[in-house]
């Protein structure tokens, strides 16, 4: 078993060896730019682009003409509130998003504020739903996107996203959600869902870093919106610049790999976590889950622990790659903005882990982690004591 051992998933995963198989000969030999439209190479680029844009569309239930590449679900949650708020602009200018949405849903609303709009941030309750009554009274006529995550990053939760868009589209706006960690990992359709947009990156599903996509309607209705980076029309006006192939062909190829392996994997790795649960749990007194046990993602358990500090339970795990939060937030010593929402932070509340078990993890790291974690966390508690 090598160590450290990975139990990070949520931050990245490594790059599955079929999908690298899929991309290497689009480094050297297959190399051609999608724009050029007068020979093979180029011609061999756009196919291998399109493909990836079909099987991407199939695990989400899509058109393949709804599909945007991008460098990833940030940019992708950026082109989806910016662009649509822009283009929508006329009918109003009310956006709403959620406490525990992702830095870079957060920070696009806080950059259209600047800018002139007005943002309403819904409350979450204790284990991390969105507050529907707050949501309701929050939609005004004015309000043109509404932007709600699949699954948080941090703590797992699975929000309503049929309910919450039956209430988004009672008043005409539109549902943006982003899906960075539901993709591949949870089913995800989004007709079933009532999504207008949604986000997606490769690297959350054994794909590369730096390559992810925007799903847009087209139809009933056809979302409006800007793009916003401009410098030669790419993928239908909505997104300039040279596409990175290689990058999108193991975007289309993860994709499809999710989709035969996404029923089993799922529940081996449910059952991973729940052995592993139950592992601390008889260790320990004194662990508490943060969010939803029922509805979250199979391969996340975030858990805190009574009367130790995080900085000093993260320290002592030198073998355990896991975290206490985003790592989109790395170098912040600030509790997490997630944990403040669902009131789990403050005197007493303890440190938190976020474990993100993933396609490799196994029965004897999972072990080793519980063993781990239940001797580190008892030693500091002692400590703690005899500091008293």
């Amino acid at each position: 078993m090598a160590r450290p051992v990975y139990l990070d998933y949520h931050a990245t995963t490594p790059v599955d060896p079929k999908v690298l198989d899929a991309m290497l000969p689009y480094f050297t030999q297959q190399f051609g730019n999608a724009a050029s439209k007068q020979h093979a190479f180029g011609w061999e680029a756009q196919d291998a682009v399109e493909r990836a844009r079909r099987q991407v569309a199939t695990l989400i239930g899509a058109a393949a003409n709804e599909i945007v590449f991008t460098s990833g679900a940030s940019e992708s949650n950026n082109l989806a509130i910016k662009g649509v708020a822009c283009a929508m602009r006329d009918r109003g200018r009310h956006v709403i998003t959620v406490t525990t949405e992702h830095k870079s849903v957060l920070d696009s609303c806080s950059r259209l504020e600047r800018d002139g709009w007005t943002v309403s941030r819904v409350p979450v309750d204790g284990d991390g739903f969105v507050d529907l009554g707050a949501l309701r009274g929050a939609m005004t006529g004015q309000t043109t996107v509404v932007s709600v995550m699949a699954a948080n990053n941090e703590i797992g939760v699975l929000q309503p996203l049929s309910e919450i868009a039956a209430i988004v589209h009672e008043r005409g706006a539109l549902l943006h959600t982003d899906a960075a960690q539901a993709f591949g990992k949870v089913p995800v359709d989004v007709a079933a869902l009532g999504v207008d947009l949604l986000s997606l990156t490769a690297h959350k599903c054994y794909g590369p870093k730096g390559t992810g996509a925007l799903y847009v309607r087209r139809q009933r209705p056809k979302v409006p919106i800007e793009c916003q980076i401009d410098g030669g029309g790419h993928e239908n006006g909505l997104r300039s610049g040279t596409l990175n192939v290689p990058g999108i062909v193991g975007l289309g190829a993860c994709a499809e790999a999710a989709g035969v392996v996404l029923p089993d994997e799922s529940r081996r790795l449910a059952g991973l976590r729940d052995r592993l649960l139950a592992g601390l749990r008889s260790g320990l007194d004194g662990v508490r889950v943060n969010g939803s046990l029922e509805r979250r993602l199979p391969h996340n358990l975030h858990v805190s622990f009574e009367g130790i500090e995080g900085e000093a339970l993260l320290m002592a795990l030198g073998d355990l790659a896991v975290s206490t939060g985003s790592a989109c937030s790395s170098g912040s010593q600030a509790p997490s903005h997630v944990l403040q929402a669902i009131n789990a932070v403050g005197p007493g509340a303890g440190a938190s882990i976020r474990f993100g078990l993933g396609r490799w993890t196994t029965d004897a790291e999972v072990d080793f982690a519980i063993e781990r974690v239940t001797t580190v966390v008892r030693s500091l508690r002692q400590r703690h004591a005899v500091s008293r």
